[in-house]
């Protein structure tokens, strides 16, 4: 088998197909059974169907999706429209298989919540990596990251599942429901975030110090990591001195923070949250990268 047609386009149906299986599995195991508040164009479509009776919800569903898919085709392209039909279709069809497999009975809400919304984050996570959506808000927060690059994946849909949520506790009066389908949606985008970026987050220490030399040949030699040279100039002395700039996963801050004190004891030194680093020894790079 060419190794080319297993990377671009088996290996991600696969992954999908798996990813779908884990998202169906949570739905009907934790959400489901316990009545928590999902979100999403599902929550919309129940909103309809409670005005309009006449209006079957997964019908709604459809409708619903329609617009938002023929936005994807525009904006995004063909492949995300094909690989999103095909999560939809799959996560609909392993929930009518396995809901009358098993009597999945209701259980204490705030295990669901914790399950369910780490069922859903690893989920859609995986969907997301595969340049794939299950459709429904999903969709939209991909659009969305066109205009709003900066903010991360799970944040876009925290922000439009949050006015779903809210909107079903309105309209059926379900106001616990809604604080558990709350619950589970913020450990959901957590986990999601988690998969799409990492969970071992990036650092950036900046170092100043008399034996800026020293300490920059043991990084780069003792802890192989590169550092960058930055022209500085203290606001109080007027001195000029270098600043020591250092990116690093969080795993080896204990690493970093040792060898800095034991060469200079006096060394200031400061440790920031990256929110992404891209580049030799982190993620690289992709077209349309989320």
């Amino acid at each position: 088998m060419d190794h080319s047609v297993w990377k671009q386009y088996i290996a991600p149906a696969l992954i999908i197909a798996a990813a779908s299986f884990i998202y169906a599995l949570g739905f009907v195991w934790c959400y489901d059974p316990n009545g928590i508040a999902f979100g999403g164009v599902t929550g919309l479509a129940q909103i309809v169907n409670r005005f309009l009776p006449a209006a079957p919800i997964g019908v709604t569903v459809i409708v619903l999706n329609i617009p938002l898919f023929l936005l994807g085709w525009k904006f995004i392209g063909g492949r995300l429209l094909v690989s999103s039909l095909y999560a939809m279709f799959l996560s609909s069809v392993f929930i009518d298989v396995l809901t009358p497999l098993w009597d999945w009975q209701p259980m204490e809400p705030l295990l669901a919540c914790i399950f369910g919304g780490l069922l859903l984050g690893l989920s859609l996570g995986l969907v997301f990596q595969q340049g794939a959506t299950t459709g429904g808000t999903d969709l939209l927060a991909r659009l969305l990251k066109l205009k709003l690059a900066w903010l991360p994946m799970g944040r876009l849909l925290l922000g439009i599942d949050l006015a779903v949520i809210l909107t079903v506790a309105l309209t059926f009066r379900t106001l616990e429901a809604a604080l558990y389908g709350l619950v589970a949606l913020y450990i959901s985008t957590i986990v999601m975030d988690g998969v799409l970026y990492g969970i071992d987050t990036a650092k950036v220490a900046y170092i100043i110090s008399d034996r800026n030399e020293a300490i920059a040949r043991a990084i780069v030699s003792d802890l192989d990591r590169g550092v960058t040279i930055l022209p500085g100039k203290g606001g109080y002395t007027g001195r000029e001195k270098n600043v020591l700039m250092c990116a690093f996963k969080q795993r080896e801050i204990a690493a970093i923070k040792a060898a800095v004190k034991e060469i200079d004891p006096d060394a200031f030194l400061i440790v920031c949250n990256a929110h992404e680093v891209l580049g030799e020894g982190f993620r690289d790079y992709k077209k349309d990268d989320l």
